[in-house]
């Protein structure tokens, strides 16, 4: 398979035609694709691509040049991006980019213990209402996580949290002493969301 390869990660040829192709489509050529891990879960990492102007680099951000594209990596995703191939499959069963990353899901102890909380106990419990919840990282003895579909925007949110998640993740990883929901419920289904003074958590 034809590729350009860089000192952080692999685009194939088939994946920079692509992001030319949807750059045209927006009228802009002058932008870059920026990378980031935007979350953890049963399948592996989830990646965000998007368009960004080249001058929305951040301090701290790595920029690859790959001859036509741009790629600015994500300077909180950099390390577990190491490695990585960007490649694009257009097939009849499966279509899109496709990230292939060597590099494992956690280092940290902890984190590979809240991560095995979060995919056996409470995701299959949040699935039922629609509901996802994703590990963001752990530092300090806190866990960071966001919610997502029904969970984002959903008034029982809190009560989710408190009396299910933080439970769970607590009982079997002691060590953490926080969990801590980085979600914007302001802009879930729920666009007025207020936090709920009471229920019944669909994880209790």
């Amino acid at each position: 398979m034809p590729y350009k390869e860089e000192a952080m990660l692999t685009i194939t040829d088939a994946a920079t035609k692509k992001v030319l192709a949807l750059m045209e489509a927006e009228g802009q050529k002058d932008l870059a694709l920026r990378l980031a891990i935007s979350g953890r879960g049963p399948g592996g990492f989830k990646y965000e691509l998007q368009f960004v102007g080249q001058d929305e680099k951040g301090a701290e951000d790595t920029v690859i040049d790959a001859g036509d594209i741009q790629v600015i990596v994500d300077a909180d995703s950099a390390q577990d991006l190491k490695g990585v191939t960007v490649d694009f499959v257009d097939g009849m069963y499966e279509s899109g980019f496709k990230i292939d990353n060597p590099n494992p899901l956690w280092t940290d102890a902890k984190a590979q213990a809240v991560q095995e909380v979060i995919d056996s106990r409470i995701n299959p419990g949040v699935a039922a209402h629609g509901g996802q919840v994703s590990l963001l990282d752990v530092k300090d003895d806190i866990a960071y996580i966001a919610l997502g579909g029904g969970c984002q925007g959903c008034g029982m949110a809190d009560v989710t949290l408190k009396q299910g998640i933080e439970v769970m993740i607590k009982e079997s990883v002691p060590e953490i002493r926080q969990i801590i929901d980085t979600t914007d419920h302001a802009s879930g289904n729920n666009p007025f969301y207020q936090p709920s003074k009471g229920g019944q958590s669909p994880l209790a």
